[in-house]
């Protein structure tokens, strides 16, 4: 979930009945412009409006269903919401919820706060769309790596029944490809050696995994 919120280029105000959509949110953190505070520390009296911020978290690349999370909060503005980037909105914090393909997840207010996202997170959108654009060849690498592997066709070598391959993901952990078929579709999580600390660890992490995927290229066309 702050992974989604630290990433997020815009969100959705649902407020009194108005949907509001605030895009562009300069590469910043929402919860940097939102002031989050627990329910029973909100000022004594009627609560204000409810409020519901609104977040969806889509795969930069062209894949099939491309809505990878939903993230929602919900509570009750103390301050006006406020449009200005240099302003902040209070709210008294009643729920988030993240939803993905897995389920729906709820999350309380000092679980939320004391989580950090991932460091990948505010750029993986560039570093996928560059692997995809500027190096499709080493997304082709990539899929020697998928367990278990593409039947493969007698014919070309070429995995049968995939009809393309693209990153859908990338985090901490490693690199997630969408394999789109001609019915339905599946992922396929490659793990890096060890899980990143920080982003600047991305690029030798990524190189070991295409390392990996060359030496099973070689391996598969030895001469049996």
């Amino acid at each position: 979930m702050r992974s989604v919120l630290a990433a997020a280029h815009s969100m959705t105000v649902v407020t009194d009945g108005l949907h509001t959509e605030v895009r562009h949110l300069d590469d910043s953190d929402p919860l940097g412009r939102l002031h989050l505070h627990a329910a029973d520390a909100a000022p004594a009296g009627a609560p204000g409006p409810a409020v519901r911020l609104e977040f969806t978290d889509v795969a930069p690349t062209p894949v099939r269903d491309r809505v990878r999370a939903r993230v929602t909060i919900l509570g009750h503005l103390l301050t006006p919401y406020a449009q200005d980037p240099d302003e902040t909105t209070c709210v008294a914090f009643h729920q988030a919820v993240l939803e993905t393909a897995e389920g729906r997840v709820y999350v309380g207010l000092e679980e939320l706060e004391a989580a950090a996202p991932d460091p990948v997170a505010p750029f993986e959108a560039g570093m996928l769309t560059h692997l995809l654009d500027g190096h499709p060849e080493l997304v082709t690498l990539l899929l020697r790596l998928v367990r278990p592997q593409p039947a493969a066709s007698a014919a070309t070598g070429a995995a049968a029944g995939v009809l393309r391959a693209l990153p859908l993901a990338l985090d901490r952990h490693g690199i997630t490809l969408r394999l789109e078929e001609r019915r339905g579709h599946r992922d396929a999580v490659l793990p890096f050696p060890s899980p990143l600390t920080d982003v600047e660890q991305s690029g030798a992490q990524i190189q070991a995994l295409l390392s990996k995927a060359r030496r099973l290229s070689h391996r598969n066309t030895l001469p049996a």
